[in-house]
């Protein structure tokens, strides 16, 4: 029985996480959606940027602290460790829902593209920046990722056992790829409101802060990662250099 609930725990926090990641993209996007991000405004702009900053903080709080090891070693005697990462996943999600109920648009235009070819190019460069997030997590092991494989491997009976250490595709060329993806996401867009620009400069200047402990933290529990980061660019490609094969866990999620 407990395997089984573990194992129906996991699915649903799954479920959860896949159901927000499809709607945090028309809450960027402004499309398909109840209430976007620009949605009209209804409340003062004091109050609403100070809502904006807090429901980001809550989210970076919660991303950050319980992604940390010693947190983790803590929380585990709490909840079984199959489902750690399930509800690591859970926790994310939720505070990504309230973001979402409770974001409050605040008007204003920063720049707005009218030529159709630069809409398409912005609106292209979106989609990339949403495809190559997901893809990245598949390139990493999606299910580990968001802990469908911890709670598979326990309801079969079988110890969880880390994922080999591998540099594929993109992981080659920037160390963290899926954090590539969300600048996409969150910068391409033809019309850049008040409430994007301020939603996109707090998620990159979280993002810049994330990787300095998520590297931390690799760096503590993984030897080869050292040569991994001599070698290979953070976010920018270099041109005139690539990975010499050198390989890599897990890199480039903010949930480590």
């Amino acid at each position: 029985m407990k395997r089984w609930l573990i194992l129906l725990y996991g699915v649903a926090c799954y479920a959860v996480f896949f159901a927000t990641f499809l709607y945090a993209i028309g809450f960027v996007g402004g499309f398909g959606v109840p209430k976007s991000m620009d949605s009209p405004r209804d409340t003062s702009l004091p109050i609403a940027l100070a809502i904006n900053l807090s429901l980001l903080a809550l989210f970076a709080l919660q991303h950050s602290v319980m992604a940390r090891p010693v947190f983790k070693r803590a929380w585990t005697r709490v909840i079984p460790e199959a489902a750690e990462r399930s509800t690591y996943t859970l926790l994310s999600s939720v505070a990504l829902i309230v973001l979402f109920w409770q974001w409050r648009p605040l008007g204003g235009i920063v720049w707005h593209v009218e030529n159709e070819a630069g809409r398409v190019l912005l609106y292209a460069a979106f989609a990339f920046g949403w495809a190559l997030v997901l893809v990245s997590t598949f390139l990493i092991n999606h299910f580990d990722l968001f802990g469908l494989r911890q709670v598979w491997l326990q309801f079969r009976g079988r110890p969880y056992r880390p994922l080999p250490f591998k540099t594929p595709g993109p992981y080659r060329i920037v160390r963290h790829p899926l954090y590539v993806g969300w600048f996409f996401a969150f910068w391409a867009t033809p019309t850049m409101t008040v409430t994007h620009l301020v939603f996109a400069l707090m998620t990159t200047a979280y993002i810049l802060i994330a990787i300095r402990l998520e590297e931390r933290d690799l760096l503590d529990a993984l030897p080869e990662y050292a040569q991994y980061r001599r070698e290979v660019p953070m976010l920018v490609p270099r041109a005139s250099r690539t990975s010499r094969g050198v390989a890599t866990r897990h890199v480039g999620t903010t949930a480590q």
